[in-house]
C-alpha cells in the first residue's frame, strides 16, 4: 500500500450520520486486499483507526458495527462457497451465475438491513445482474443475430449512470489519446496536447497523462540503451545481468523480457 490512497470517500449523512454507500465497502475491501500480508486483526484495526480518523465519534461506531457484520458475512461467504458443489449437468453460464448472486443476497440477510444491502451493494449488484443479462442474451439461441444485438443494445439503454459511465469511460480515454496521437503527428506541442486533455477531462487528469507520457518516454530510452549497450557484451549473462541492474529495478526487469 506504499505510495497509495486508501480507496473510499466517507461521506456523513443527514444529522452527521453514517452514509451507508459503496465508498464505505471500497475503503473496507483496500485493507482487507492486504489479507494474506498482514493479519485480520492488524487490518482490521487499521480499518477502525481510519474510520476514527474520517468520521465523527457517532459515524465512526456505526462504521465499526458495520465492519464487523462485513468481516463475519465474508467469512460466512467463504464457508458457502467451499460447500457449494459443481453446478448440475446441462446448467448454462447465466444460470449458475444468477443462481450464485441470489445466494450472496440471501446470506446477506442475516448481517444487513435492506437499507444497508442497497447501500453496500447495490452497485455490484446492478453490475452482476447486468452480465448475468448479457450472457442470458449470448446462450439464448432461440434469438437471431439481429434480436440478440437489439437487446443487447436495449441493456445498454436501460443501465444505471454510474454503470453508463463505467462502460463508456475506457472509449472515452481511447478517443481522446487517438486524438493526441493525431495531433502530435500534425506537430502538436506539449502545450496543446495537455489542452486537449484538459478539455476533454480535467486539468489534474492531463497532468496525470503527462506524467504518463515523460514516464514512458524515459523507459523507452533506457530500453534502448540497454539494447544498445548490450549487443557489445557478446552474450555474457553476468556482464548483462550488470547492465540490468545498472539501468532497471527488479521489477522493472520482469518488463523488460518483452523486449528483448
Amino acid at each position: 500500500m506504499a505510495g497509495t490512497q486508501p480507496d473510499g470517500r466517507l461521506d456523513a449523512a443527514a444529522g452527521s450520520g453514517l452514509k451507508v454507500d459503496a465508498e464505505l465497502r471500497h475503503l473496507f475491501d483496500y485493507y482487507l486486499s492486504a489479507l494474506g500480508e498482514a493479519g485480520l486483526p492488524a487490518i482490521r484495526a487499521g480499518i477502525e483507526r481510519e474510520l476514527e480518523r474520517r468520521l465523527q465519534p457517532a459515524a465512526a461506531a456505526e462504521a465499526k458495527r458495520l465492519l464487523a457484520q462485513y468481516l463475519a458475512y465474508k467469512r460466512a461467504l467463504a464457508e458457502a462457497e467451499q460447500s457449494v458443489g459443481a453446478p448440475a449437468s446441462g446448467t448454462s453460464l447465466a444460470a449458475a451465475a444468477r443462481s450464485r448472486l441470489l445466494a450472496m443476497q440471501e446470506l446477506r440477510k442475516r448481517y444487513f438491513s435492506p437499507v444497508e444491502t442497497a447501500g453496500l451493494f447495490g452497485d455490484t449488484d446492478a453490475r452482476d445482474q447486468d452480465a448475468i443479462a448479457r450472457l442470458a442474451l449470448a446462450d439464448d439461441k432461440s434469438l437471431t443475430p439481429a434480436q440478440r444485438l437489439q437487446k443487447m443494445a436495449d441493456l445498454d439503454r436501460n443501465l444505471p449512470a454510474g454503470l453508463q459511465e463505467e462502460r463508456t469511460a475506457p472509449q472515452r480515454v481511447l478517443n481522446v489519446e487517438q486524438q493526441v496521437e493525431a495531433a502530435r503527428n500534425g506537430g502538436a506541442s506539449d502545450d496543446e496536447v495537455f489542452r486537449l486533455r484538459a478539455a476533454a477531462f480535467d486539468p489534474q487528469a492531463a497532468n496525470r497523462l503527462a506524467q504518463l507520457d515523460r514516464e514512458q518516454a524515459e523507459w523507452v530510452r533506457r530500453v534502448a540503451a540497454y539494447r544498445s549497450a548490450s549487443t557489445a557484451l557478446g552474450g555474457n549473462p553476468a556482464a548483462i545481468q550488470q547492465l540490468r541492474d545498472s539501468l532497471f529495478t527488479s521489477w522493472e526487469q520482469k518488463r523488460l523480457g518483452a523486449y528483448e
